[in-house]
């Protein structure tokens, strides 16, 4: 008999052991108003990080995004939930606590070191994070690991990563004490609670489902779930951006990158012909013959006027890293970061409203030098196999003509595989980091100094001449995080000018660097022989984000310097310009007929009152494009309608939200030019001749 007590007393206590499908709602829902907590702090260091974008931007506005921010975070807070809901249709699962808790510690870990990670990273890129995660993760580790431990405050965040850590664990620990049963701890069984049926436990878990879906679309509208593009409901880039989700835009990125299906390339909106006749209007000019028209889209026999061309013989292009518009003087910065450039500008022609085509240095190198734009899917052409077509770029264009080449640069060529992408295109001779001796100052994640480089380029351009036409691509890299220069800097360190002091020190070091390569050059004879070409790769974001695809990181100079070239062309030119210019530009100062097919044109030889135009396009895999014609950006995504601005650069650079009559027009022209320029490139019909190499 008190054996049979004792067995009913121990089945009693059992039963009080099991948690209810009360309180595990509860732990459920306590667990996940955690995890949204600590999403909304994650989200409040960001905005205090980045305080100098706020701006004018009121109070009211930066609380909308922090509520749009919530729909967001609710639906990464589902994703981490789901084992707690699935574990509804089993009492042994819904009983696994310590489980539950080592994975909502570890998920919500995850997604606070990402959120930690991105306070920099927005920084310096101005968006959320992307795909450009995966991209330098794919690159060489111990550089980009350096890059990291010498430009960031790496053991402060991993600090903080450790003490979050070990909060969200004691937390989660309180909340499973709050939520278990009376009596599971022994106090009692005197409440012992009968475990539910199967059937009202799946009654429960069908209606957490419906919910859990609801809350996971973020929307009760039909169609697709909350997209980025719902984010943007202010006036406020900023704004807009503080209310996505750093884990979600990841996650998305992951999706377009592994998708066998490369979501991310821009899919056909035209008919292909009409697509393809709309580009040739925009790119075709009375100097254009069109040639091969069955087959290419825009391969052309271009003659430029004789009373246009110079009288050059040799091409230097100097890529200057991160060398933002927005703090040259000559472009109306105040800030004296580019004094040796602006003195340049004074012999040259100068554009003042031209724009990289992409945020990333291999998207300036490739459509500097191999004139293809940056496009939706492949911001990495120069690494993914179709970055093995041959382009019409000037190494194609200039070994055809017999020239001579030379390219210098101060790190690894290793690195986005410029060896690999350059020499197919037609460049034989690099000279790069491990190819100097006893530099004046070495960094050890990128390479070596400015100063070294432009050094040695001046060295090699005087052993070249004299012997053939010769062009040269000079690529500067001290102006990179993590900004390492020498320590006897021979320039002032740039003050005032809050968290860009850093950057702007390394900018006015690498202008100092180009003016002494230039106090060199020109005592050379081949100076007055010599087409210079000074581009930035890319801009860099400062506070003042006026669209969504932050002009200031795409607006750089161009400027031309040549023989003769101010008396011809003038002092400054407006025409909208980028980088896929160049190439053309280039051979209309040469002279003489190019077949070729660049995907810009010559801007010095348009029709008379053509402003130019410009594709553009950030860094990462999401499908946000613009189209730059005058004073004037229209930006489109996959994710939102097309938005029109006028925008003015300078030092009142601004962007106003603008209804024009040629917005439907203007979306069919970049749309053409994306759909068209993708098609010749995946039918391997972009360079000059199709199929086989140039």
């Amino acid at each position: 008999m008190a054996n049979t007590d004792a067995l009913s007393h121990q089945r009693a206590a059992s039963r009080a052991l099991q948690p209810t499908v009360k309180s595990h709602l509860a732990y459920t829902l306590l667990s996940g108003l955690v995890i949204m907590l600590m999403l909304s702090l994650v989200r409040l260091a960001l905005l205090v990080y980045n305080s100098d974008q706020i701006g004018n931007t009121p109070v009211s506005t930066l609380a909308e995004a922090f509520a749009n921010g919530l729909r967001f975070d609710l639906r990464l807070v589902v994703y981490l939930c789901v084992p707690l809901m699935l574990a509804l249709l089993s009492v042994r699962a819904m009983a696994a606590r310590g489980l539950f808790r080592f994975w909502l510690t570890i998920t919500s870990s995850v997604a606070m070191f990402l959120g930690l990670m991105e306070m920099d990273f927005y920084r310096e890129f101005h968006q959320r994070l992307n795909g450009l995660v995966f991209q330098y993760v794919k690159e060489d580790p111990k550089t980009v690991l350096s890059m990291l431990w010498y430009g960031f405050p790496v053991v402060r965040y991993l600090l903080a990563w450790a003490f979050g850590t070990w909060l969200l664990s004691l937390l989660f620990k309180c909340v499973d004490r709050m939520t278990r049963p009376r009596g599971e701890y022994g106090s009692s069984v005197a409440g012992a609670r009968s475990v539910a049926p199967w059937y009202v436990r799946g009654g429960v878990f069908f209606m957490v489902l419906m919910v859990a879906v609801v809350a996971a679309r973020g929307t009760l509208r039909q169609g697709p779930p909350i997209r980025w593009g719902d984010a943007y409901t202010t006036d406020s880039n900023f704004a807009n951006q503080l209310g996505l989700n750093g884990t979600l835009t990841l996650l998305t990125a992951a999706k377009s990158r592994m998708s066998e299906e490369r979501d991310n390339i821009w899919k056909a909106t035209l008919p292909q012909d009409e697509a393809q006749e709309t580009v040739r209007s925009m790119l075709l000019t009375p100097h254009d013959k069109l040639v091969d028209a069955d087959e290419a889209a825009v391969r052309r026999e271009f003659t430029p006027p004789v009373e246009n061309t110079l009288p050059i013989k040799n091409v230097v292009v100097i890529l200057l890293e991160s060398f933002a518009g927005h703090s040259v003087g000559a472009l109306g910065a105040t800030t004296n970061v580019t004094p040796y450039f602006d003195k340049l500008a004074k012999e040259g022609l100068l554009f003042d409203r031209f724009f990289s085509n992409g945020t990333h240095t291999h998207q300036g190198m490739f459509a500097t030098m191999g004139c293809f734009p940056n496009l939706p899917g492949f911001e990495y052409l120069m690494q993914t196999p179709e970055g093995s077509h041959k382009l019409s770029g000037l190494p194609a264009l200039l070994s055809a003509r017999k020239y001579d080449d030379v390219y210098v640069y101060n790190g690894d060529f290793a690195w986005d595989n410029q060896s690999g992408f350059f020499s197919n295109q037609g460049m034989t001779t690099f000279i790069g980091r491990n190819d100097f001796v006893n530099p004046v100052f070495s960094d050890p994640t990128w390479g070596v100094s400015d100063q070294d480089m432009f050094d040695r380029g001046a060295e090699e351009l005087a052993k070249n001449y004299g012997k053939k036409p010769f062009y040269a691509l000079l690529q500067s890299l001290s102006n990179h995080t993590p900004y390492a220069l020498p320590t006897n800097l021979p320039v002032e360190p740039v003050t005032g000018q809050g968290r860009l002091d850093e950057h702007l020190t390394a900018m006015r070091y690498s202008d100092w660097a180009l003016g002494q390569f230039f106090e060199k050059a020109r005592k050379e004879p081949y100076f007055k022989e010599t087409l210079f070409v000074i581009v930035g790769d890319h801009g860099f974001g400062n506070n003042q984000q006026v669209t969504e695809l932050d002009l200031s990181r795409f607006n750089i100079p161009l400027l031309l310097i040549a023989p003769g070239i101010q008396e011809k062309f003038g002092a400054v030119n407006h025409t909208v310009g980028t980088q896929i210019d160049i190439v053309p530009t280039i051979m209309g100062r040469l002279g003489g007929e190019t077949r070729h097919q660049c995907w810009g044109r010559d801007l010095l030889n348009l029709p008379e009152g053509d402003q130019g135009f410009g594709m553009i396009k950030p860094s990462g895999s999401e499908q946000t494009v613009g189209l730059v014609t005058g004073d004037r950006v229209l930006i489109e995504s996959k994710d939102m309608s097309p938005r029109m601005y006028r925008y003015q650069l300078g030092r009142e650079f601004k962007a106003d939200l603008i209804e024009s009559p040629d917005q439907v027009e203007l979306t069919r022209k970049l749309e053409s030019f994306i759909q068209t320029a993708t098609k010749s490139l995946l039918d391997n019909t972009a360079g000059v001749v199709h199929g086989v190499p140039n």
